[in-house]
């Protein structure tokens, strides 16, 4: 396969998308700036994915294993890394020409350079990082602009004023580096940006005492992200089920894949965070079915793209009384609905109303599917799936700290971003797909 015919079939579900601008993600140099290397590591693997290719990176490290795999994984993805951290305006020359500059550091003299930097000059600057303060840990993401002289800005400003010890957390680090990458497409291809602090906390959890037995169904973009997070949080014994082979098209958010095409999903997730974290996930090659055996498992996450599996999960976890975490996205939005059998009166399949989706669809979902020249793939794009992750991992820690986590609806055109149950209404979103 010739490499231009490659580059369009692993950006085509993302090309469907109405309105997407790919050359602005292309032609664009951008700036990211920190002093977490995880953090950095795993944006600029998301980026190089959606296909944004000129990057300078000003940080003292990165994680070589999540580096490598971003260039693997976009041929085009020019990385250049100055090691060292911006303490001084001196450094502004090395940022000419980028249209956006990230910062994910956690000092507060970089903060304030570049919150100077963008009133002067008038460049975006897209603010993130994750946090533990008083009892509480969670994430922020804030974009400056010019002339949105935001009153709160003290909120992204760092506490310390020089580069030290802070706190990281690999599962926020994903949520929080889909959140940022959001917001670096929509400000490249013109679009809205949120005007609100992006924002999400939670009572601060400790590492997993023991070692559940997880199955995750579904190695696609959200049963990598899932993984992922998984062992990030410390968890070992996790067992992916899916019978599909890997499709140039996955590539643009299955980050894990870039020279397993052909091969299998699940298969290929496993070995490759075996490697990443010397574990011994699993792998069973073949779709969940009503004969699926899940009793030896603690808990289940739905990553599927599909109602039917969705709800025969729904209900094999009812039945046999497992906690299930399902998650569900589209190009823009996407849910988590978490069954716990000691708490949850609805599972996710009967809460978004999954059955009745399938009946009122059927006639029509045959006649598309049945006109092969006509039927569309569904667009999908690395962030939701991404974000829609790490909140799936999230409320899994915090069933297991004895917590009650609530249903949480993101959706990247809402005002809030993330709508927790309770809180906010979900914004339409119950209806997403898996990955």
């Amino acid at each position: 396969m010739g490499s231009d015919v490659m580059l369009h079939s692993r950006l085509d579900r993302q090309l469907r998308i109405s309105g997407w601008d790919q050359a602005a993600l292309e032609k664009a140099k951008i700036g990211v700036v920190g002093d977490d290397d995880l953090l950095a590591s795993l944006y600029l693997l998301s980026a190089s994915a959606l296909g944004i290719n000129q990057v300078l990176l000003l940080a003292p490290s990165s994680q070589p294993r999540f580096v490598e795999i971003a260039k693997k994984l976009n041929p085009e993805f020019n990385l250049i890394h100055i090691e060292g951290f911006y303490t001084h305006p001196i450094l502004d020359e090395i940022f000419r020409g980028c249209k956006v500059i990230v910062d994910l550091s956690r000092y507060g003299l970089c903060n304030k350079l570049l919150l100077d930097k963008g009133y002067r000059e008038g460049v975006p600057i897209i603010r993130g990082f994750c946090f533990e303060r008083n009892g509480e840990q969670g994430l922020k993401v804030f974009t400056y602009l010019r002339g949105r002289e935001w009153q709160e800005l003290e909120q992204i400003i760092s506490e310390r004023s020089l580069p030290g010890p802070h706190f990281d957390d690999g599962v926020l680090d994903i949520l929080a580096g889909g959140i940022l990458l959001e917001e670096t497409k929509t400000l490249l291809m013109g679009g809205q940006i949120t005007d609100e602090l992006i924002s999400y906390s939670r009572e601060k959890v400790n590492p997993p005492g023991g070692q559940p037995n997880v199955l995750v169904v579904g190695a696609g973009a959200l049963g990598v992200f899932v993984g992922l997070g998984l062992a990030f949080a410390g968890f070992r014994n996790i067992a992916f089920m899916d019978s599909d082979t890997i499709d140039p098209t996955n590539l643009n958010r299955q980050v894990l894949f870039h020279d397993a095409v052909g091969e299998s999903k699940s298969l290929a997730l496993s070995d490759r965070l075996n490697q990443l974290f010397d574990i011994e996930s699993k792998a069973i090659v073949e779709d969940f079915s009503q004969d699926s055996q899940i009793s030896f498992y603690d808990a289940m996450f739905d990553c599927v793209d599909n109602f039917e599996t969705r709800i025969l999960l729904s209900k094999k976890c009812r039945h046999e009384g497992k906690t299930l975490i399902s998650g569900g996205t589209s190009a823009e939005a996407g849910q988590v609905v978490v069954f716990d059998p000691q708490n949850s009166s609805l599972t996710p399949a009967e809460l978004l109303g999954l059955q009745d989706v399938v009946e009122n669809r059927g006639i029509e979902a045959l006649r598309k599917r049945g006109a092969s020249c006509s039927y569309q793939p569904d667009p999908s794009v690395v962030m939701t799936n991404q974000i829609i992750a790490g909140f799936m991992v999230d409320t899994f820690r915090m069933l297991l700290a004895g917590k009650k986590p609530r249903n949480i609806f993101y959706h990247s055109k809402s005002k809030n971003k993330i709508l927790v149950e309770g809180r906010h209404h979900h914004d339409g979103c119950s209806a997403a797909r898996g990955c």
